[in-house]
Parts: C-alpha cells; sequence; structure tokens
C-alpha cells in the first residue's frame, strides 16, 4: 500500500471544504507508488486524486504545478491541479505538502497495441512543441553530469566487465554531447506505460510529473522508446516504434543532430535507469518498505542498443 501517512474521512472532509469540488462520499488508498501518499477522493462532483508529498525537494513543487497548468490550458492530456476558492493549488495536509487533481479516466497499459502507441507519439510530439515555450526551468536531475558524478558509487558492487561497460559507456556519451545544443524544453522525464492512462485505445492521461524538469526533448523521446517498444530480451518492436516516432514527427520533426545523436539516446537513457536502480538497492535505499526495480533489465537493454544499433527513424 502506498500510503505513508493515513488520512481519517474527517481530515479529508475539512480539506476539501477549501475547494469547490463537493463534499466527501468516500475515500480510497491507492495502493500503488513509491515515493508519495495517494487517495481517491469521491464527491458529489466528481472523482479526484490527492496526493501527499512525503520526501524529494518540496521547494520545487511549484514548478510542477505551474507545468501541469500550463500543459493543460494548452489541452495536453493531463491532470492539472485543482485551485482552491483563492486560486491556489499547493496545499499542506496531516503536514505534508499536498496536491488535489482530477482523476483520469483509464488504466495503465501493460501491453499497448499500435494505435495506444501513435496515441502516445502524438501526445508528446504536442507536449514538446509547446513545452519549449514554458517560462519554468528545473534542471534535469538525471542528466549526463549526474550520471558521471553518481557512477562511481555503485562501480565497487559491480563485475569488472560491468564496470568496463558503464566506464566505457560514458566516456562514448562525453565526447557525443560535448558543447553540443539539442532542443530544450520542459519534459516528463518518466513517462513509462505506468505513467498513462488509456480509455480503450484512447489516451485518457499522462500522470506523475514528479521527474519534469528542463532537458533535451530527445532525452524524453528515447526514455519512452526504450520501455514503449521493447520486448522481454530488449530488443526494439519495429510496428510500436514506427508508431510513435511517426505520430510524434507529425508535430515535432527530429532535427538532423537529433537524428545522428539518437542511438546514443536510446543508449544513454538506458544506462540512466540501470543506474538509478542500482542506487537504490547499493546506496539510497527507499524511504519505505517497498521492493526495488531489476537493475538487470535495463543492462540488457543498453547491451542491445549498442549490439544493434536504432532502427531507422521515420
Amino acid at each position: 500500500m502506498a500510503v505513508f501517512t493515513p488520512l481519517s474521512d474527517a481530515q479529508v472532509a475539512q480539506f476539501l471544504e477549501r475547494f469547490t469540488v463537493g463534499s466527501l462520499e468516500a475515500l480510497e488508498g491507492v495502493p500503488h507508488g513509491t515515493e508519495n501518499s495517494t487517495f481517491f477522493v469521491t464527491t458529489e462532483r466528481g472523482k479526484w486524486v490527492l496526493t501527499l508529498f512525503e520526501q524529494g525537494e518540496f521547494e520545487e513543487l511549484p514548478f510542477f504545478v505551474e507545468l501541469l497548468d500550463y500543459l493543460a490550458a494548452h489541452r495536453l492530456p493531463v491532470p492539472g491541479p485543482i485551485h482552491d476558492r483563492d486560486g491556489v493549488a499547493l496545499q499542506r495536509l496531516a503536514g505534508r505538502p499536498a496536491l488535489l487533481f482530477p482523476c483520469m479516466p483509464g488504466s495503465h497499459p501493460s501491453d499497448p497495441n499500435l494505435a495506444q502507441c501513435a496515441q502516445l507519439g502524438h501526445a508528446l510530439g504536442r507536449m514538446h512543441q509547446v513545452s519549449q515555450r514554458f517560462s519554468g526551468h528545473r534542471r534535469n536531475p538525471r542528466d549526463l553530469d549526474w550520471l558521471e558524478r553518481r557512477h562511481r558509487e555503485v562501480l565497487p558492487f559491480l563485475s569488472a566487465g560491468d564496470q568496463a561497460l558503464m566506464t566505457g559507456e560514458l566516456a562514448v556519451y562525453r565526447e557525443a554531447f560535448h558543447a553540443v545544443e539539442l532542443p530544450r524544453g520542459a519534459i516528463h522525464g518518466d513517462l513509462f506505460r505506468d505513467n498513462t492512462l488509456y480509455d480503450g485505445d484512447r489516451l485518457g492521461g499522462i500522470i506523475d510529473f514528479y521527474n519534469g524538469c528542463t532537458g533535451d526533448l530527445l532525452f524524453d523521446l528515447a526514455i519512452v522508446i526504450n520501455d514503449w517498444t521493447s520486448d522481454e530480451a530488449g530488443d526494439i518492436d519495429a510496428e510500436r516504434y514506427a508508431a510513435i516516432l511517426g505520430a510524434y514527427c507529425e508535430h515535432r520533426p527530429l532535427t538532423e543532430r537529433e537524428r545522428a545523436l539518437w542511438p546514443t539516446m536510446l543508449r544513454m537513457t538506458a544506462l540512466r535507469y540501470w543506474l538509478s536502480r542500482l542506487l537504490v538497492i547499493h546506496v539510497d535505499p527507499p524511504a519505505h518498505d517497498i521492493t526495488p526495480h531489476d537493475p538487470a533489465r535495463f543492462r540488457d537493454l543498453l547491451l542491445r542498443r549498442i549490439e544493434a544499433g536504432a532502427p531507422r527513424l521515420p
């Protein structure tokens, strides 16, 4: 259960009085997540999602609020936070920062079909098109500087072969991305399948923007391709790949420099998740009793990207 700070009906009922969303009818903890406490809240006016932030850089929460407000205003399928009667979204409840969101329709796609992949490509392309004009800024917390700084902490836990793989890859990235400027804007930063909701083939929502930041748009796209199109062996499914990228490029065609660096970016984002999962196991265990993700998945993806390269871009 991903409810680390329990709430009573009375607490939530009083909290809802700050808004114009109706009176509490039902409160239910959400049994998913790794960092924050999340609840489904039902009122006579609809269903909402209440999130309490348990850890992290709380001073960065206004960035996420402004980003979601901006994307929602541009009709992207994101849960724009609910503002109270005074126009304020970021609240406090039970001693924690809190946000209230509309409940987006649908469920997570474990095995997305081609229509769902195309829907994601269209939404991400539109998002990257408008996010380049977003005025807020938050540095990418998982960029190349972070990889170079933090990989040293996990090297003692790796085999000699994996140490050589990681350090060799970082040398490749340093050379490839040195003094290179790619199109940048606000990115999601963690757009895995379980951060989307689908109602049939329709994309109901893109959620969990708490890795959102200002970064290379290609970085965001590579995270999506590695998760959404890779099979169990780590190979890219050509049809899903074409569906996502074809739809994406209708809204934001890739530059020549992005196209040249595409295979390397796929490798770098695979290593990003290999490293972050290793850090959780060996260096930074989660604050709560949660089973960490297996780092081997992204090590295997990295090896496949090195061996097979990237399919042709549309």
